[in-house]
């Protein structure tokens, strides 16, 4: 298939120099969900702000598009913690939309982890996700109660480890120090490390561990403190935004611009100005210099230190050194699929599926990067958004959408990497288009029903990542949350150059709550005692 016209779902006001209303306080590189909450905050707090993002429309990767008469979120799926008023994901949500967005639950049976042919469903509940387990692994009854008691000890942890983020050096060296000899040992292992002091049964553990894909890693690479975020945020349930993912820029915006502050689309930056060793403002594409005491980055490391970033500015030596100390996290394949009927009428649930060829997911995934060919797909993900919103099918009558997700390496698409988006030649559509009909045929193995009902699909390479979202290899989640990741000092919002800051996953962690808690950390950071109130709020109540 030929790649389609972009789409019309734009959020955000078009840039143009002569639209510009400065002076402003601070100005956000990207307009992610962290940028956008940093933005949000900072403007609750009197500051007017400036949001950039490159793309046609707001929200990075909580951007939703259309075509053919669908619509499609790109990175949005579910969202844990929106049950309750008092969690902190409710609350940051709350604050930086003024209660406007709204929350749909998904079905209490929100994942189904498939192992070959059987499966195992994550319950919503602490309660019920117990019972649910024990009933499939009755002989593992102790082990699953140790699991959930790991995952309270690591939420009990995690207080300490936000607020090192926004110390100052002095302070925080000694409440690192403090915060390991008090955390569990395990609260930074590897994760199948962890689990495997627990119980023997491989089942079990890829049962806990099913969700891997949302963090990237399978569980021998990753650390226990994101697995438990992970799992513990959806605990009591998912959720799905009313109205798509692109509601959130949406409602957002809105309280950006109560301070008069503004989001810009086609806003490409391509420098920060640094003059007497200082951040002073942005330089963009078209020659354009906007000048701000703040320049917060939201673009993630390697783009802020490596493209952004001159080579004359202080300690750029510093940072090109700790970017080696990282790695960019997986890269994936999305496959977009539209149907000509209502998700009622084709029984879509509002279940995630993930399915697994068996238990031993590194095995998996390793032989299949090998010979992606000759062996199965290790993780195929797999979500129903039209079934999910409630608001669908007022606003697309008679359609449905699924998303398909599974690896999908830049490496396999690098030699098309230097083409134009759209224009990438009929033997690049002919390598998307086997992976298509591969994602396609997992699907109908599980609704066989589906097959010939598919009225439009199309997929999504790591290309598309780089090109909409300026993840240059295409990694989804920015970092890898390794455990040497969260030893790293400098992964926090204030750089060592006067008037930068960094903000969302990339300094905390990923996830759409993830990169939300770095906007707030940032907001506290350049706020100062003024911001002590709001983090107060948000993690207090």
């Amino acid at each position: 298939m030929s790649s389609p016209k972009p789409s019309t779902i734009r959020v955000g006001k078009r840039y143009r120099e002569n639209r510009l209303n400065g002076p402003y306080d601070a100005i956000i590189i990207g307009s992610g969900i962290g940028g956008l909450t940093a933005a949000a905050c900072m403007s609750k707090l009197g500051k007017k702000v400036l949001v950039l993002e490159q793309h046609y429309t707001a929200g990075g990767f909580t951007h939703s598009y259309d075509r053919n008469g669908y619509e499609w979120d790109v990175g949005v799926h579910y969202i844990g913690d929106m049950g309750a008023d008092h969690t902190l994901g409710k609350r940051l949500f709350d604050h930086i939309t003024d209660g406007q967005l709204k929350w749909a639950p998904l079905d209490a049976h929100y994942d189904r982890i498939f192992l070959g042919d059987e499966h195992v469903d994550l319950v919503a509940g602490p309660d019920e996700f117990r019972a649910e387990l024990v009933s499939k692994f009755p002989e593992e009854e102790k082990a699953i109660d140790t699991y959930l008691g790991y995952l309270r000890k690591v939420s009990k942890a995690m207080p300490a480890l936000v607020l090192g983020k926004v110390l100052p050096d002095m302070a925080a060296g000694p409440l690192s120090m403090l915060t390991k000899r008090r955390a569990p040992e395990f609260l930074n292992k590897p994760t199948r490390e962890v689990l495997e002091g627990l119980t023997s049964n491989q089942e079990l553990i890829a049962v806990l561990t099913g969700q891997w894909g949302d963090n990237g890693l399978p569980p021998a690479e990753s650390s226990f403190i994101i697995h438990s975020l992970i799992a513990r945020h959806y605990l009591h349930g998912g959720y799905y935004p009313v109205g798509g993912a692109s509601e959130m820029a949406k409602t957002i915006i809105p309280v950006v611009q109560q301070s008069g502050g503004e989001v810009f689309t086609y806003a490409d930056v391509t420098g920060i100005l640094i003059e007497k060793g200082k951040a002073v403002g942005v330089r963009m594409s078209d020659g354009a210099e906007i000048r701000s005491p703040l320049v917060i980055s939201n673009a993630g490391v390697f783009n802020t230190f490596n493209k952004l970033l001159p080579k004359d500015a202080p300690n750029w030596d510093y940072y090109q050194d700790k970017l080696t100390t990282v790695q960019r996290s997986m890269a994936s394949n999305c496959l977009y699929i539209g149907l000509q009927d209502t998700a009622e009428n084709l029984g879509l649930p509002k279940t995630n599926y993930w399915i697994y060829p068996g238990p031993n997911y590194e095995k998996q995934m390793q032989d299949f990067l090998a010979d992606p060919e000759a062996n199965d797909i290790p993780m195929t993900y797999i979500s129903f958004p039209s079934a999910k919103d409630p608001s669908f099918s007022e606003r697309y009558p008679g359609r449905a959408t699924i998303e398909i997700v599974a690896p999908g390496p830049f490496e396999w698409y690098e030699e098309w990497s230097d083409k134009t988006w759209g224009k990438r030649g009929d033997e690049y559509e002919a390598r998307k288009e086997e992976y298509a009909q591969r994602l396609l045929t997992k699907l109908y193995e599980k609704f066989p029903h589906l097959e010939g009902k598919v009225d439009y699909y199309e997929l999504s390479t790591p290309l598309s990542t780089d090109y909409f979202c300026r993840y240059s290899k295409g990694e989804i989640y920015g970092l890898n949350h390794t455990p040497d990741r969260f030893e790293l000092d400098w992964l926090k919002p204030k750089t060592r150059i006067p008037g930068l800051y960094l903000t969302g996953q990339d300094i905390m962690t990923c996830g759409v709550v993830g990169a939300m808690l770095g906007g707030l950390l940032t907001t506290v950071a350049v706020s100062g005692f003024k911001g002590l109130p709001l983090a107060k709020k948000m993690f207090v109540g």
